[in-house]
């Protein structure tokens, strides 16, 4: 139906002098043409009219001296190519009702406002020269936005407020004395292929519960033009509708939906921050680019959350992503780089998980995290940087997991008075490959060093650190340094090919390093300065250019079943040292001078094995030898003191085992096998003892590879913190395979009442690890009755595993007599019948208390015995043979001992 058109024109030829006549004389779906010319009227229109400038763009200017150009109260009225000036500084255009379309207008002198329930949508337009808003959209209005130009104006570009919903396609809005885009309230904005930018404050801003998504948009901030750009590009501080789930609570991809959405979107050239959020900000970058930012590229603080995918911050004068307070961040295949300060830098209570991430060439650390601030690096590359890879201080916590540290000007991993996890990673051509010092306990497991100019690993003062099966080559110095008493655990470690010594142990300090292999250092094997001790055990050195062992004044290492091997000289020592040796042997060495044992005087807790002193001939247990015969064993067993149910039960499982090797010799199926253990018993009742020989009786049938004792504890299982105890007790384990492992005091690992305890993750490994390796290790786990109960309750794996106890019932008297009477015969003494009658009394009376030591107290009371005898002997002027030796009634001890 062909439209009526209604003709308007100031003067001459037309139907109306007005449009505003014309518009009330129009029909509904008539056109308005108006002719060139300035109408100085105001229109309110409520009608589905057109009104058009007959002769094109900038020919019709609508210009009242007071109110808006046009209003707009209801209908679909069409305003096509005409000029709207505002009078009196309100809006140029007003929309409060109806569907109105504006296409190729221009408003001036004051803004478009769209407001109530209207509907309005803007086509190619330009608002320009407004002292207040462009385009400012509230109440529950919906409006859209395309190809339309906004700017100069003296506030915001566009201000959305309330519930109002506006969508923006091919859109600039820039040159506003505020933001460019403002979001308040609890409004919606989608853009797409907009720039916002040259602005004087943020070119978006987002204020409240508001929700915007940005697709292939340009963020460019004012530069150097006076104050413009000073705020970030995008300043979110926004109130959640609604509280976070307890499943977001927790990581920064707890939110499906974020309500700030940037895909694809160009930001740079701000004054400030690229990105800031703060308050309960809740966002999501995806393919974004940042560059050229006054600050910090991306800046989250507050209880803020924040996914990054594949976002790349580059060319930056200050910090990539700077994350504090309890904010979160999530950040997938990005790439900081070419930065001023940090790549990421966080602080406070934050979190940050890093997936796929590169951080390269930047100015400060990498990676620097402070205070309570954690973070984890997952599959990341830190490169290049002019200070640390990566920085921990203060209480930080750092996981990294699979990642790569390479060519940092100092250390690849710094970590002072904070703690780190640090798995399958890899530090190479840095100054010095991992720094340590703190009283926390960091863990390396599975990790590289190489290519360092300085040292490998330093484990500073006072520190204790944990490197499990890792890799420490191309050192320029040495390979790991523990420092001045200094702590650590070092097991499955290789260490080769280092300038300076492959260990270096400074005085005081106490590392236990197990299975670790030391080849081709340019001076020793192992340092151990003045005063250093530690363990050493199961280690092989080689091709060392110096001594491969060096031990210091008053120095004390103990090394344990050592392998030193092709190089000149095995040992050089101090003639004031005092180390331990016990089955250490040298092959293919020029000068060798490291004898196979020692004699250990020193307390058990230092050599971290128990003297035996139950055995009627020998001064202590020894570790298998390379063939023992069953019967020998036995025979041994039957010679310990007391303990006749243990050693009768231990008898019948060596028959057992025997017949089991028999069937399987035979081709046949062993019947099912109780191989692990409980010894339930109080302290002292010689159940390491029995451990022992029940290892070697074990390794004589051929049930276990050699038999070997490995105790363990709680503190040697259990890590401090997160991640710490399952790379802890599998080494442990580890130790232990084709042996025995003996875990003392076993019901420490689930204290009662604290189902949260890391105790319960070294039980759930010993199980896993029990059930992988059941034919490689026998475990006995010991401790009181009661509590080995509890115990084996603890963890349903642990019942069907432990289905046999053997009890050891406390030492008798005349059972504590024979062994001071051992002890007697191993230090020359002998006890005159009298004497042992007192003796036995003296047990007799001896109360037994939870403080009641078994075999310690036989042992103590014998001291005391020595102790009294010298006395006495002392006050004679010339004490002959037998009074040097023998023990009277008189020097029997007066109290009653009770532990």
């Amino acid at each position: 139906m062909k439209q009526s058109v209604v003709r308007v024109a100031e003067r001459g030829w037309g139907t109306h002098r007005t449009v505003a006549a014309a518009v009330r004389a129009a029909a509904d779906g008539a056109v308005v043409s108006l002719q060139p010319g300035t109408y100085h009227e105001s229109l309110v229109i409520d009608r589905d009219v057109t009104i058009v400038a007959a002769k094109g763009p900038g020919t019709v200017r609508i210009a009242p001296g007071r109110g808006a150009a046009v209003s707009v109260s209801g209908g679909a009225p069409v305003l096509r190519h005409l000029d709207l000036a505002g009078g009196g500084g309100g809006p140029a255009l007003l929309i409060r009702g109806g569907s109105a379309e504006v296409e190729a207008c221009t408003v001036t002198a004051g803004s478009v406002e769209v407001g109530h329930d209207a509907r309005a949508a803007l086509r190619d337009c330009t608002v320009r020269d407004v002292p207040g808003d462009g385009v400012r959209v509230t109440g529950t209005a919906v409006a859209a936005l395309t190809g339309c130009t906004l700017g100069p104006v003296g506030r915001h570009g566009v201000h959305v407020d309330d519930g109002a919903r506006v969508e923006l396609r091919g859109t600039r809005v820039a040159q506003s004395a505020a933001c460019a885009l403002a979001l308040t309230g609890t409004s919606t904005v989608t853009a797409d292929d907009c720039f916002f930018g040259e602005c004087s404050d943020a070119a978006v801003r987002v204020a409240g519960p508001a929700r915007l998504l940005l697709h292939n948009c340009r963020l460019h901030g004012a530069g150097t033009h006076g104050l413009q750009g000073e705020n970030a590009v995008l300043d979110a501080r926004t109130q959640p509708t609604e509280p976070p789930s307890a499943e977001g609570a927790g990581s920064a991809a707890g939110r499906a939906d974020s309500s700030i959405r940037l895909e694809r979107c160009e930001i740079l050239r701000t004054g400030r921050e690229g990105v800031y959020l703060a308050g309960e900000s809740d966002a999501r970058l995806t393919d974004c680019h940042l560059t050229e930012v006054g600050e910090a590229a991306i800046h989250v603080t507050g209880n803020s959350r924040l996914v990054l995918e594949r976002v790349r911050a580059v060319d930056l004068p200050g910090t990539a992503l700077a994350v504090g307070a309890s904010a979160e961040v999530l950040a997938t295949g990005c790439v900081f780089a070419r930065v001023g300060a940090n790549g990421l830098y966080g602080s406070g209570s934050s979190l940050t998980i890093l997936t796929e991430c590169e951080m390269s060439t930047t100015a400060y650390s990498a990676v620097h995290l402070q205070g309570g601030a954690r973070a984890e690096l997952r599959t990341c590359v830190v490169l290049d940087s002019a200070q640390h890879g990566v920085r921990v201080e203060h209480g930080a916590h750092l996981t990294a997991l699979d990642s790569r540290i390479e060519r940092a000007g100092l250390s690849g991993l710094d970590v002072e008075e904070g703690d780190a996890l640090v798995r399958r990673c890899s530090v190479s051509a840095c100054a010095t490959g991992v720094r340590l010092r703190t009283r926390h306990r960091p863990l390396l497991d599975t990790c590289e060093v190489r290519s360092v100019r300085r040292t490998g690993v330093e484990i500073g003062t006072g520190t204790g650190a944990t490197l499990t099966n890792c890799v420490i080559e191309d050192c320029e110095t040495s390979g790991v340094f523990f420092e001045k008493d200094s702590e650590g655990w070092v097991d499955g470690t290789v260490i080769a090919d280092v300038r300076g010594s492959g260990l270096v142990v400074w005085s005081g300090s106490r590392p236990r390093v197990y299975s670790t292999r030391v080849r081709g250092a340019a001076k020793n094997g192992v340092y151990a300065h003045d005063e250093a001790a530690g363990v050493f055990e199961d280690c092989t050195v080689t091709d060392t250019r110096y001594p491969a062992l060096y031990v210091g004044a008053n120095a004390s290492p103990m090394f344990r079943n050592l392998l030193v091997h092709d190089t000149q000289e095995d040992l050089s020592s101090h003639a004031d040292s005092e180390p331990v040796f016990e089955r250490c042997r040298s092959e293919n060495v020029t000068i060798p001078t490291m004898p196979a044992d020692t004699v250990d005087e020193r307390e058990p807790a230092v050599r971290g094995s128990r003297p035996t002193t139950l055995l009627e001939n020998s001064p202590r247990a020894e570790e298998p030898a390379a063939e023992e015969s069953l019967p020998g064993l036995l025979d041994e067993l039957d010679r310990l003191v007391g303990l006749e149910r243990v050693k009768q039960e231990v008898a019948s499982l060596a028959k057992v085992m025997r017949m089991v090797k028999q069937r399987q010799e035979a081709g046949l199926q062993p019947p099912p096998l109780a191989r692990h253990l409980v010894f339930a018993g109080n302290p002292g009742t010689g159940k390491t003892t029995v451990a022992r020989l029940y290892g070697r009786i074990l390794a004589a049938l051929g049930m276990l590879t050699h038999g070997r004792l490995v105790e363990a504890d709680r503190a040697a299982l259990v890590g401090e913190y997160v991640g710490h105890t399952a790379p802890r007790t599998t080494a442990v384990f580890r130790r232990a395979l084709g042996g025995v492992l003996f875990i003392d005091e076993a019901y420490s690992l689930v204290p009662p009442g604290q189902g949260s305890d890391f105790g319960q993750e070294a039980v759930a490994t010993l199980v896993k690890l029990m059930e992988d390796h059941r034919d490689d290790v026998v475990v006995i786990v010991a401790g009181y009755p009661d509590d080995m109960d509890r115990f084996l309750g603890s963890n349903p794996g642990l019942a069907s595993r432990f289905t046999r106890t053997l009890s050891f019932d406390d030492y008798s008297s005349a059972d504590l007599v024979r062994i001071v009477e051992h002890q007697a015969r191993l230090h020359e003494y002998s006890l005159r019948a009298d004497t042992v009658t007192g003796l036995t009394a003296y047990f007799d009376a001896m109360e037994r208390t939870e403080r009641f030591g078994n075999g310690r107290t036989a042992r103590q009371a014998f001291q005391r015995m020595t102790e009294l005898h010298a006395q006495r002997v002392a006050d004679l002027e010339s004490p002959g043979p037998e009074d040097l030796t023998l023990v009277l009634p008189r020097d029997l001890p007066s109290e009653v001992l009770h532990s």
